[in-house]
């Protein structure tokens, strides 16, 4: 288990909400969402990844899907209420999150963009989302995660 907690772990202890702390080995890149889940013995529609996402109108989306799905822009955009949006560029994501690509979390970003879990993660008993750095998550009740980020739900990924 991580010896130094991180700020997303800070702040699920600062509301509350219990939580399992996971760690999985990587190197100095990424690792990609499916192979974590891997790594971590876990279910692929319990691990979701965070994707950060610009609105036609200029606002910043925070999207939370299941590692193994692709989110659909055209589901995204209709739940954000934007006519449209693309995912941000991965040299945008530290400025604008405070958090590097694999290490994105919806909980802790520089500031609380309008958020929304794929309806997938109300039926699972516990998801796993990035504890905000690369090669620890967290794995909490998706109801605690939506309350917390003031996330809606909707369908958001290609069928």
């Amino acid at each position: 288990m991580p010896s130094d907690k991180t700020n997303v772990m800070r702040i699920l202890e600062q509301h509350k909400i219990p939580y399992t702390p996971h760690a999985y080995p990587h190197g100095k890149d990424a690792v990609d969402g499916v192979s974590v889940a891997h790594l971590l013995g876990q279910a692929e529609e319990q691990v979701f990844k965070t994707l950060v996402a610009r609105g036609r109108s200029g606002s910043l989306h925070v999207f939370v899907i299941p590692v193994a799905k692709e989110l659909d822009l055209k589901k995204a955009a209709k739940a954000a209420g934007e006519k449209s949006v693309e995912l941000v560029h991965v040299k945008e994501l530290l400025g604008l999150t405070g958090y590097v690509r694999g290490g994105c979390s919806p909980i802790g970003m520089k500031k609380a963009f309008p958020t929304v879990f794929d309806e997938s993660a109300s039926v699972q008993p516990t998801i796993m989302v990035s504890a905000g750095k690369i090669g620890f998550q967290v794995e909490c009740a998706p109801q605690a995660l939506i309350s917390l980020t003031r996330a809606a739900t909707a369908p958001l990924t290609t069928d």
